[in-house]
């Protein structure tokens, strides 16, 4: 089962959406609506850890000013 992170669309001016997590297999279809609100939903895609051993920059070294490119 993968979590997903989905937010509600807003529907009048000045409302804002709600981020929340839903547990889901990969092959189930994505929500369309608010399990609980019945509000119409988007899914948002969002990034995974990657940790690399070694010399190799973790996941987000690469924006350290303290990093520097190799050649």
């Amino acid at each position: 089962m993968a979590t997903y992170v989905y937010e509600t669309i807003p529907q009048n001016p000045g409302e804002a959406p709600v981020c929340f997590e839903f547990k889901q297999g990969m092959h189930d279809a994505k929500l369309t609506e608010h399990p609980v609100t019945g509000k119409p939903v988007r899914r948002l895609i969002s990034g995974g850890y990657i940790r690399v051993q070694g010399d190799a920059p973790t996941a987000g070294s690469v924006t350290d000013p303290s990093w520097h490119q190799r050649d």
